[in-house]
């Protein structure tokens, strides 16, 4: 089953001169191996649907998943573990254990625990749009986006992919629409919001299924805060989280979206690329509106013209 995208850390891609057996060929060499019985964590790339291959294409689209296996071995269990070890030393030796010694009983409690330790496995996925030019990781924390685009560039070469640039900073944009109770063509302002203090002490307002007085948030603008968070909603379709850094957060498809679902579909593979090609075609779409709305793509050349 395919689940939407609940996040989405943007790059942009000047170009994608890679196919889908490129790709999959490319991940390959880095394909997700489990954790040795030593090992604390590991991470590769692994199928975006379970059976498939490293790769899922459908009309252009790729969808990729990066899988990471994390041992889960408490502080706490390994603290108790090593003052047992060091009790039995104590009486073994007749004396207690020393800093080095006890450095040591914790580095075999460690090794002893890791071959028995649970296992956590988590999926990042990353959408390649090739058409749009779009590259999208589903990551809500900035570590996790940062590992991702490593493997990414490790994987892929050449990647000619950048950040996003805009001509309006999501906060000068967040925090006009709010100061005029204007929403951008195509959008809809929600009843969420930060907003924050530029001063050193950074105060800072949270909204939360709040109704937004255009009085109140005059004021606090007023008073010199800006706008780094705003819940949005676009076209009736889809909801999300706009981020000082342009980013998208608990991204949500609406009832409309999930009404036109083709109910006709039984095979888990064909339902699977629907949803996925669905989700791509309407992510394309709001990803523009967007950019729009932020004043329109900054382009290379335009910095460059700037620092001259």
């Amino acid at each position: 089953m395919f689940t939407w995208f609940r996040n989405l850390s943007l790059l942009r891609l000047s170009r994608f001169p890679h196919s889908a057996a490129d790709v999959a060929a490319a991940l390959a060499r880095f394909a997700f191996l489990p954790c040795g019985a030593f090992d604390l964590a590991s991470s590769g790339w692994a199928p975006p649907l379970d059976g498939g291959g490293l790769v899922r294409a459908c009309n252009g689209q790729l969808l990729i998943a990066l899988r990471t296996d994390q041992k889960i071995l408490p502080a706490r269990v390994v603290n108790a573990a090593t003052k047992a070890r060091a009790a039995q030393v104590e009486q073994q030796q007749g004396f207690k254990p020393g800093r080095k010694q006890l450095r040591e009983l914790k580095e075999q409690i460690v090794e002893e625990l890791l071959s028995k330790a649970f296992v956590s496995s988590a999926y990042t996925r990353v959408w390649i749009d090739p058409v749009n030019g779009w590259l999208a990781i589903d990551a809500s924390s900035a570590s996790k986006t940062e590992d991702v685009r490593g493997m990414l560039f490790k994987s892929l070469d050449p990647l000619p992919a950048m950040m996003l640039q805009v001509n309006h900073s999501p906060v000068a944009a967040m925090t006009e629409w709010l100061a005029t109770d204007t929403a951008p063509a195509g959008f809809t302002i929600d009843q969420e919001l930060t907003l924050e203090s530029r001063s050193e002490r950074r105060a800072t307002i949270r909204y939360a299924r709040h109704p937004l007085d255009v009085a109140d948030m005059g004021r606090h603008i007023a008073a010199g805060k800006r706008c780094t968070r705003l819940a949005m909603t676009w076209d009736d379709r889809v909801s999300f989280v706009l981020t000082d850094a342009l980013t998208i957060k608990r991204m949500a498809p609406l009832d409309v979206i999930k009404e036109q679902a083709d109910a006709t579909l039984t095979g888990e593979g064909e339902r699977f690329d629907a949803d996925f090609l669905m989700m791509s075609a309407e992510l394309a779409t709001l990803l523009r509106d967007l950019t729009d709305a932020l004043g329109g793509e900054r382009k290379p050349e335009e910095d460059m013209r700037e620092a001259a």
